[in-house]
């Protein structure tokens, strides 16, 4: 299968580029802050309650409902797929996972969620930026391919589009 090979060879790079104790320690604690969404529903909370605009309070609740929403919607799609996470023989992971499921990344798929849900509220570059650094930092440390976090980035993406609608 080309596109598995694809996947475990991009996952190897990510895995061995880049690497020195500090930056992996960095990298771990930074991701850990994207746990289950918990960051970005944090903002849309915070948001909501300093925002002065009665408008923007609600948006702002509605884009962390939509974060939640992107966070249940990937677990029933993981917990379907029921992907593995990746084993790199002499690169174990970096950090520990809630579970052992890795299709789609839910770093991926709530960052960017919030990312698009909060567009308008905040700086677009700064929310992309930091939904990306989320995402890559999945495969940096060995629990996520690549495509688990394409797919979870479209998926967030395309959730938060629908409930702007």
């Amino acid at each position: 299968m080309p596109e598995a090979n694809l996947d475990q060879r991009l996952l190897l790079i990510a895995r061995t580029r880049g690497h020195a104790p500090a930056a992996e320690l960095l990298v771990a604690k930074f991701s850990r802050l994207a746990e289950h969404g918990a960051c970005w529903i944090a903002l849309g909370l915070a948001g909501s309650l300093l925002d002065e605009d009665a408008g923007r309070r609600r948006a702002w609740l509605r884009g962390a409902g939509t974060v939640a929403g992107a966070y249940a919607l990937n677990q029933a799609i993981k917990f379907t797929v029921r992907r593995r996470r990746p084993q790199l023989p002499s690169l174990p992971p970096l950090t520990s996972t809630v579970s052992q499921l890795s299709f789609p990344s839910v770093h991926s798929t709530t960052s960017f969620a919030a990312a698009c849900a909060y567009r308008r509220l905040a700086p677009a570059a700064a929310l992309y930026l930091t939904a990306a650094a989320f995402a890559a930092s999945r495969p940096y440390l060995g629990v996520h391919y690549p495509s688990d976090v394409l797919v979870g980035a479209a998926l967030g993406s395309a959730i938060a589009r629908a409930a702007q609608r």
